[in-house]
């Protein structure tokens, strides 16, 4: 398999809310995961996101997958 290097990626980043942070309007682990994806991405400049997801206050046991 041979790798282009003038690839382009494109990806979602997830961002999921820590059980500690409560109640907050955005959780103090959403702004965290923001800011690491953000660092990550300045290292791979080849990779694009195309959406942000935030699973900010929902479970797995009401998360709905929306179309």
């Amino acid at each position: 398999m041979s790798t282009n290097r003038n690839s382009i990626y494109t990806a979602d980043a997830y961002y999921r809310l820590s059980r500690e942070d409560g109640d907050k309007a955005e959780s103090d682990s959403i702004v965290n995961q923001k800011a690491l994806v953000k660092e990550f991405l300045k290292e791979h400049p080849d990779i694009h996101i195309y959406e942000e997801k935030v699973d900010d206050g929902y479970t797995g046991v009401n998360f709905v997958e929306v179309r």
